[in-house]
């Protein structure tokens, strides 16, 4: 049974993400010490979520921000998805406090006359993308997006108004880190479907490489 444990920042419904998740195989957890969540002895996968503000969930994350760390360094797969996407960046224009600074980078607010984006949205894999790296479209509710020093760790890209930014990063070519702007878990079956298959793609190479 591969269990994953989704942060709970305090903010918003996480059991529409949560149910989404649920799948055979997969034991699920709402887990509100962010310590406890990354601790590999407990959970193959840690997932943050994409609700609250920048400040506020960084804040929350704090106090075990070196352990989460740690727990990445020694393989924990970890997904974050829109807010929680932002998170593994260094900081963000939408607040302060410090993200975990996993992928290198800031959070800046889309460049476009009409904020925050919400709805469908098209999704164009990079060009040295793996080919399941990402959906054809997706549904998307964010005022800020990411921007990484090195755009290698770009898996794929959206572009609403005339701004183009993110919409899949992964940290480096063999980690376990992987953040999406859209919420997978709102667009539709095959969002369900790709975020399930993501997750376990995720933990079978953790337990390859442990």
């Amino acid at each position: 049974m591969t269990k994953l444990a989704i942060f709970d920042y305090g903010a918003g419904n996480l059991h529409s993400l949560a149910k989404a998740v649920a799948a055979p195989g997969f034991d699920v957890a709402i887990v509100t010490d962010p310590g406890v969540a990354a601790d590999r002895e407990m959970y193959d996968a840690f997932i943050l979520p994409g609700v609250g503000a920048f400040a506020t969930a960084a804040e929350k994350l704090e106090p075990a921000r070196a352990s989460i760390r740690g727990a990445i360094d020694n393989g924990l797969p970890v997904l974050g998805i829109c807010l929680g996407m932002q998170l593994l960046l260094d900081s963000s224009a939408e607040g302060t406090g410090r993200g975990l600074g996993v992928i290198p980078g800031v959070v800046r607010r889309i460049r476009a006359a009409r904020v925050p984006q919400i709805g469908w949205n098209t999704i164009e894999p990079a060009d040295d993308a793996e080919s399941d790296a990402t959906l054809d479209v997706a549904y998307y509710a964010n005022s800020f997006v990411c921007e990484p020093t090195d755009e290698r760790c770009v898996v794929a890209w959206s572009s609403y108004g005339h701004d183009r930014f993110p919409a899949v990063l992964r940290a480096g070519p063999t980690a376990n880190v992987v953040g999406v702007q859209f919420h997978p878990e709102k667009s539709s079956s095959n969002g369900v479907r790709y975020l399930r298959a993501l997750l376990a793609r995720m933990v079978q190479s953790a337990e390859v490489r442990r």
